[in-house]
């Protein structure tokens, strides 16, 4: 397993470099303007020196490379002086927002908790709901706790997060008044009055993401217990005697847990995804509402850099999953 990590870790290198140039071409490619919002008062020879400032002057391999060393040199070294209060960055140009004139990285440390609390609260809440719909659904096969499952599924899958962040703000915020319908980033937790808002802001983003995690995971869930429930082994150990609480819940339900593991790994990158347009509906001030913003101002350094986070983490949670993989099911050795 350690061989294998290795290698993967070393084949996600040159992986990542080609999804970030991939991700450069794309955005040099896109149309729009950065200079598009300056007035048109400002004389033409004014905005060409304004290019030129941004670095839009220089050829297109050169600004590549120059965001290649200053991702993957200069901002380690930047955290490394914060964490250990060296000095090897001083002087060295970061990769900087056209929108804000600054640091991108600063911005993104800035925004990440808000989205933290709210999709990190969310998959877990969808996680635990998930798996105890999908177990007993699966044991109690057709019954009217599985039809209410599936169906409450299917509106999970069906339901983008724009519709149903929209309606649960007219019921639950419009006209019952129970929630807040914009999430308050400026709100600090600082007693147990303001923890209570923080939850009850938290309540309709947490509950729009967590049904569509419920959703998925139930389902693999229900399929993959089906799976098992019907195998050898289970007869076996029934006919040994064993109970069916330890029938279940220990020899099916680890078994079914081999593909579920991986879906929960393989999930997180998208529901931060989800979080994009979540965070738009609720005005949550966090990463999904950063990279929107970055879009509409035509701000290319944001737009890349946060555009490859998402794709780092795609292929970190892929490297997780394969791992948890083999370390659930004793008949994989990647070595």
């Amino acid at each position: 397993m350690l061989t294998f990590t290795i290698r993967r870790l070393v084949l996600a290198v040159p992986t990542l470099l080609f999804i970030s140039l991939v991700i450069f071409l794309l955005l040099e490619l896109a149309p729009g303007d950065p200079m598009a919002q300056v007035p048109l008062t400002v004389p033409p020879e004014v905005k060409e020196r304004m290019r030129e400032a941004l670095g839009l002057g220089q050829p297109m391999h050169i600004r590549f490379w120059k965001w290649l060393v200053q991702f993957f040199w200069i901002e380690p070294q930047v955290l490394a002086d914060h964490i250990f209060g060296t000095s090897f960055s001083a002087g060295d140009l970061r990769v900087i927002s056209w929108q804000t004139r600054s640091p991108v990285m600063d911005t993104v440390i800035e925004r990440l908790p808000q989205t933290l609390w709210v999709v990190g609260t969310a998959y877990l809440a969808g996680i635990l709901i998930a798996l105890p719909i999908g177990i007993y659904s699966a044991y109690r096969q057709y019954s009217w706790f599985d039809q209410i499952g599936t169906f409450v599924s299917m509106v999970g899958f069906s339901v983008p997060p724009f519709f149903s962040g929209v309606l649960v703000i007219v019921i639950f915020s419009v006209n019952l008044g129970w929630f807040p319908s914009i999430y308050d980033t400026t709100l600090k937790v600082t007693d147990w009055d303001s923890f209570l808002r923080q939850l009850q802001q938290m309540v309709l983003p947490v509950s729009v993401l967590a049904l569509q995690v419920t959703a998925q995971i139930s389902r693999f869930m229900r399929a993959s217990m089906l799976d098992n429930l019907n195998q050898d082994y289970v007869r076996t150990a029934r006919a040994k005697g064993l109970g069916e609480y330890c029938v279940v819940m220990v020899h099916v339900l680890r078994n079914s847990m081999i593909p579920v593991v991986t879906v929960i790994a393989l999930g997180v990158p998208a529901i931060f995804g989800g979080a994009i347009i979540t965070e738009q509906v609720f005005k949550v001030n966090g990463i999904g509402h950063l990279l929107i913003g970055a879009i509409q101002a035509n701000d290319l350094p944001m737009v890349q850099t946060l555009t490859f986070i998402f794709a780092v983490l795609i292929v970190l949670f892929n490297l997780i999953a394969d791992i948890a993989y083999g370390l659930l099911d004793p008949r994989i050795r990647y070595d």
